[in-house]
């Protein structure tokens, strides 16, 4: 199976951050969140207008959908193209999806014309995405691997190489591990699995689907 593009990965908000600039004395002040909806970013730009209900401004972007489908803006009351823009084009520009950024602005008393807009803007998107914690989406599938005792050592070296995670382990007379592997390495993975067992491993492959990636050394620190 070919790796395709529209099966790349990409990146999550984990947990959302508030970033801000200050240009010729306007407070531009970006809050992100992560959602799965319209509805969720529509509802959450609602409540940025009512935490910073003195601020003229409150101009946004998000991207919905694992292939970024849906993309909305607006520059609420900007002068076209200064701001709602430019901030959709830091999130596309991050491979972020899922996610909606609103910069708030508090009018300084200077004018800082198109040129400085785009640029506040611009700067205020990075400044959010900056204080934000993300995560990984990979494509791929869950394996669910039955083996002997014997064979354990070796695949968890195997694994262990490959920078893929065991998600749970179950011991009987027979040891069971589920893993999640990335599309593009599956056919290298199982080749590999049935060399290091001599065959002796059972190997029940999942539909792909999207998968939040854990690495070894996160499992590492959690555990």
């Amino acid at each position: 199976m070919l790796y395709m593009d529209q099966y790349a990965p990409y990146q999550i908000i984990e947990y959302g951050g508030t970033g801000e600039i200050v240009e010729k004395k306007s407070r531009f002040i970006a809050d992100v969140q992560a959602v799965s909806t319209e509805e969720e970013a529509t509802a959450f730009v609602e409540a940025q207008k009512k935490r910073y209900w003195d601020a003229r401004h409150h101009c946004y972007a998000y991207i919905l959908g694992e292939q970024g489908q849906i993309l909305r803006f607006s520059d609420d009351g900007e002068p076209s193209g200064t701001a709602g823009r430019p901030i959709l084009e830091v999130l596309t520009g991050s491979g972020i999806r899922n996610l909606v950024l609103v910069v708030t602005r508090y009018f300084g008393g200077t004018l800082l014309g198109t040129g400085g807009l785009v640029r506040a803007y611009t700067q205020a998107a990075q400044a959010g995405l900056a204080a934000c914690q993300t995560a990984t989406m990979r494509y791929g599938h869950e394996l669910t691997v039955e083996t002997d005792y014997n064979g354990i050592g070796k695949l968890q070296y195997l694994l262990g190489q490959r920078g893929i995670p065991i998600e749970e382990s179950t011991y009987t007379e027979q040891v069971s591990m589920v893993c999640r592997v990335p599309l593009e390495e599956k056919d290298g993975l199982l080749k590999e699995i049935t060399e290091a067992t001599s065959g002796a491993a059972r190997v029940q492959v999942s539909d792909p689907f999207y998968y939040k990636s854990k690495s070894t050394w996160e499992e590492a620190e959690r555990g």
